[in-house]
């Protein structure tokens, strides 16, 4: 980030190593900044934007909502929560839900009840089994369950109770857990996103499941960014055919507006009571419409077929070019969440790749992160390929390990 930017913002924590650019407006897969320049979206707001930006289905909705009642208080029932919360259970095949304000306070509110169920069953030191390279968020208990020590430094000791093992190796996970009595869940996302778009593997996820029914154990699964149909499913482990016990969403379920949910089944569902967790903004009556509606719309135009169809096309189109490169490792994800992973160190291709007209990210160092918004098209997905080609080309062609 330049200086200028910097100076632009001098009351704001300097916590983001921003773009250069100040976004102003958006239509669909499209943004404009401050200065009046397009740019193709291929990013959605990090796994949010859903529908894209100023959905014509969505706007209205939420502008009604807005004129009745934005925020009430959890100590009264709001209507929208049951109504978004039995969509949410009809598509999970679980039971009840927990509503909350982001990915992070999900992830903090499943680990809470693998305490609870810890501290019911009489273990003095529950245990929960979380994966190398994961991300659940930057509170003080989620941080511990990251695994990333860049994520750790500087706020040490971690909180304790977690055992690290590594993704997608069943046999590691089993001799971890050996000597180990007082485990009560495994939690893991089903697409590790900041750790570089990597995929649980189908048997994996079988295989750990079917570990937590013989140990009487909690799934916890970590879909806060690869659920809510961008893998072309609702959620990415419908992919294998089995339930969690517990799964944390946030991100693209209200298409922008700030929410989180935690879908328990019936392991899980009735460990909380009340005073044991709560939230005052969770659940808000504008956050359950743009639920509610996000859901609607997605199921109405079809956007996991779409989702599913425009990612294998992104997919070929990215191995037919930018696999082609020297410097290319591997494409890797689902649907509408990708990772093209290079040979080197490439975060200097977010701006790069803004000069030309694209918003990406770069996650794991090495990693092009690509999350288009659902509606995205097969031109549209034509067109950033169109667009990063050439960035990723002259990258590779003036960089050096």
């Amino acid at each position: 980030m330049s200086e200028n930017s910097r100076l632009a913002e001098p009351h704001v924590m300097h916590t983001y190593g921003r773009v250069n650019i100040a976004l102003e407006r958006g239509q669909g897969v499209r943004v404009w900044d401050t200065q009046g320049r397009e740019y193709l979206d291929a990013l959605s707001g990090i796994a949010v934007n859903t529908l894209g930006h100023n959905h014509p289905k969505l706007v209205p909705a939420l502008r009604e909502q807005i004129g009745k009642i934005i925020h009430s208080s959890n100590y009264y029932f709001v209507p929208g929560q049951e109504a978004l919360a039995s969509r949410l259970v009809a598509l999970s095949g679980l039971t009840n839900v927990f509503f909350c304000n982001s990915g992070l306070e999900a992830n903090e509110a499943a680990l809470k009840l693998a305490r609870k169920l810890g501290n019911e069953r009489g273990y003095k030191h529950p245990k929960i089994v979380v994966c190398e390279h994961a991300f659940h968020g930057r509170s003080l208990a989620t941080l511990s369950a990251t695994g990333n020590p860049k994520i750790h430094a500087g706020f040490l000791p971690l909180v304790e109770g977690f055992i690290r093992v590594p993704f997608n190796d069943f046999e590691g996970l089993k001799r971890a857990v050996e000597n180990e009595p007082e485990v009560t869940a495994v939690f893991f996302e089903v697409i590790q996103g900041e750790g570089g778009i990597h995929p649980a593997r189908i048997e994996y996820l079988q295989q750990v499941r079917a570990l937590c029914d013989a140990r009487d154990w909690l799934m916890m699964l970590d879909e806060v960014q690869c659920g809510m149909g961008r893998t072309g499913k609702w959620f990415a482990h419908q992919w294998t055919g089995i339930k969690p016990d517990v799964m944390a969403l946030a991100k693209g379920l209200a298409s922008g507006i700030p929410i989180g949910a935690v879908v328990a089944g019936p392991k899980a569902a009735n460990l909380f009571q009340p005073g044991n967790h709560g939230t005052t903004f969770g659940g808000n009556p504008l956050a359950m419409r743009a639920g509610i509606e996000t859901l609607r719309i997605i199921e109405e135009d079809g956007l996991l077929a779409n989702a599913e169809r425009v990612g294998a096309h992104l997919q070929q189109r990215i191995l037919a070019t930018i696999g082609k490169l020297p410097g290319f490792v591997q494409l890797r994800g689902q649907g509408l969440m990708l990772g093209i992973e290079l040979d080197r160190p490439c975060g200097a291709l977010i701006q790069q790749a803004a000069d030309a007209g694209l918003l990406i990210s770069v996650t794991a160092d090495r990693v092009i992160r690509l999350l288009p918004a659902l509606i995205f098209t097969q031109a549209d997905a034509d067109e950033l390929v169109e667009r990063l080609l050439p960035v990723v080309r002259e990258f590779l062609e003036q960089s050096h390990d």
